[in-house]
């Protein structure tokens, strides 16, 4: 069982005490606990059980504009006492920041509400081990896997979250994922795929049997792949890859990079930078939501952000201190994005395979290939030829590139999008990217 609220208040509260009588003009403090649970399975097999329980303090301390952090996994009285002292003094020692503080007051979340994000339900390891049991019997049903591996965890973790300015609040969440892994093989290849589940409530999780089918489909269609020539063809992301794409999207309107000049987006806002059908949105209330949260890991109240409204970029994600460089207000974005998504297109997936008589439908991508400083995108992948509409054979060693200063304005959406992480995305078609094959 997790720690309650009382206990992570009273160490949070104590943390706080000490630091002002040391000294600090303002502090914050964290205090967590997580309790994790995984089973995993190989070829059928248990492999191995682990649990872990960790509990630990993140302090920061100011003394003017000057600040400091320290953190530690012992929370007796003794070790937080050495703990504060050594961050009051290091504190004192560190220069000046004239951007230094905590957030203002006004902008600190006022009430927490009930997102419906923990689920009491305790899965025993027997529960775990009949799970993966199906889970595994359904993956390596064809006699094409040769190879399965699979792993099922609980966790279950509670925080408070306090500061001097008066906010002290915090909530329980859990997550169960399952997941799947296959390798298969022919007389030609060799692949590799998988998939995956992970959701707050154990009873939203997928069925075992039906995740441990999807990995193995998947891998299966995978085997004697064919090489490509390069050309400049349009691009159709799985919603797995696509999610990719809106993440880097995010990392460069984060305001540590604009404030740092070092994202292509700098000075884009209220400019268009995609095309005027694209929508995206940031929404921390979704019931269930993996990433739903009611403020941000400063205490700022977060609310449903529209980041692009016809294609035009409305907002960048700011937190208190680059804000602060770029004369703007937190919009309780310190940590990053709690529920990502591009609204659905006006194109059914069918359709969207069939707009070209020819494309590339992407569904793996290797090597982290973003450069948001110049925007320039370049990474390995493998997929599946397309034409007129049907997937015609698999394809593998080759290079897709562009530049999402182009990619963001060549985009198409279909209306698929499913909420399965906290960042989602419809099947995607870019066109004009180049291929670099045989």
């Amino acid at each position: 069982m997790v720690k309650d609220q009382e206990f992570l208040e009273e160490k949070a509260s104590y943390c706080l005490g000490l630091a002002k009588k040391l000294g600090a003009t303002d502090s914050s403090v964290i205090v967590n606990n997580s309790v994790s649970e995984t089973v995993n399975f190989r070829n059928k097999k248990l492999d191995e059980s682990n649990r872990s329980d960790d509990l630990g303090v993140s302090i920061t301390t100011y003394i003017g504009k000057k600040k400091s952090s320290i953190s530690s996994s012992n929370l007796l009285d003794d070790n937080l006492n050495i703990l504060i002292e050594k961050c009051v003094e290091t504190t004192k020692n560190t220069p000046e920041d004239e951007f230094n503080s905590l957030p203002d007051k006004d902008l600190l979340a006022k009430e927490v509400k009930d997102l419906n994000l923990y689920d009491q339900t305790h899965i025993e390891n027997d529960q775990k081990i009949d799970y993966l049991k199906k889970l595994e019997s359904a993956a390596s049903n064809d006699r094409k896997i040769i190879n399965t591996e699979s792993s099922f965890t609980q966790n279950k973790s509670n925080f408070i979250l306090a500061n001097t300015k008066g906010f002290c609040a915090g909530y329980k969440t859990s997550s169960f994922t399952a997941s799947s892994v296959t390798v298969a093989k022919d007389k030609k290849s060799m692949e590799r795929d998988y998939d995956y589940s992970s959701k707050c409530f154990f009873k939203d999780l997928d069925d075992a049997g039906e995740l441990g089918k999807q990995a193995a489909d998947q891998t299966i269609r995978k085997l004697s792949p064919k090489k490509i020539g390069s050309e400049k063809i349009a691009i159709i992301f799985d919603k797995r890859i696509a999610k990719g794409i809106l993440s880097t999207f995010a990392s460069a309107i984060s305001s540590s990079a604009i404030s740092r000049g070092t994202s292509f987006l700098k000075d884009k806002v209220n400019e268009k930078i995609f095309s005027d059908t694209i929508h995206v949105l940031d929404k921390p209330d979704i019931i269930k939501g993996l990433g739903s949260r009611n403020f941000d890991s400063e205490g700022v109240k977060t609310d449903t952000l529209k980041l692009v409204e016809q294609g035009i970029l409305k907002h960048y994600l700011i937190d208190t201190y680059n804000g602060k460089k770029l004369n703007l207000k937190s919009n309780g974005r310190c940590g990053g994005t709690s529920n990502l998504y591009f609204e659905n297109g006006n194109v059914s997936f069918k359709n969207l395979l069939n707009s070209k008589s020819k494309c590339l439908y992407i569904t793996e991508t290797i090597g982290h290939g973003s450069n948001i400083v110049t925007g320039d995108y370049s990474v390995g992948a493998t997929g599946f030829l397309v034409e007129n509409g049907e997937f015609k054979y698999p394809i593998n060693e080759i290079t897709i590139a562009g530049n999402f200063k182009d990619m963001f304005k060549n985009i198409t959406l279909a209306n698929d999008l499913e909420f399965k992480y906290a960042t989602n995305s419809p099947t995607m078609m870019i066109e004009g990217m180049v291929v670099a094959g045989k």
